[in-house]
């Protein structure tokens, strides 16, 4: 069994077991999340759709820990014009176990 969330503006599909990074969540490691925004439910051949989201499925995670992404390059430059900007990026995110599809 299957499902696909939005989290943070981003889409995930995910079974039970399953280790996802999502954007950050202001809960603690350790804690249990029940996500409501779920798309999609899918077992097999058989799959329900949402209208945008599925009425009364959750899928429940439980937070591993926080963390932050690996650096990211940002460089811009105008030519000609001796204007150049360096700068980095890291992003945040919580990383959930998924412990089951209802």
């Amino acid at each position: 069994m299957y499902a696909v969330i939005q989290s943070g503006g981003k889409q995930y599909r995910v079974e039970v077991g399953d280790r996802v990074k999502v954007e950050s969540l202001p809960v603690e490691e350790g804690a249990t999340v029940n996500l409501d925004r779920v798309l999609m439910v899918g077992d097999g051949s058989d799959a329900r759709l949402g209208a945008p989201y599925l009425d009364g499925a959750t899928v429940t995670a439980k937070v591993t820990r926080h963390g932050r992404g690996p650096k990211i390059r940002v460089f811009k430059m105008r030519r000609r014009k001796n204007s150049r900007r360096s700068m980095g990026h890291r992003q945040n995110f919580t990383e959930l176990e998924i412990t089951g599809i209802a």
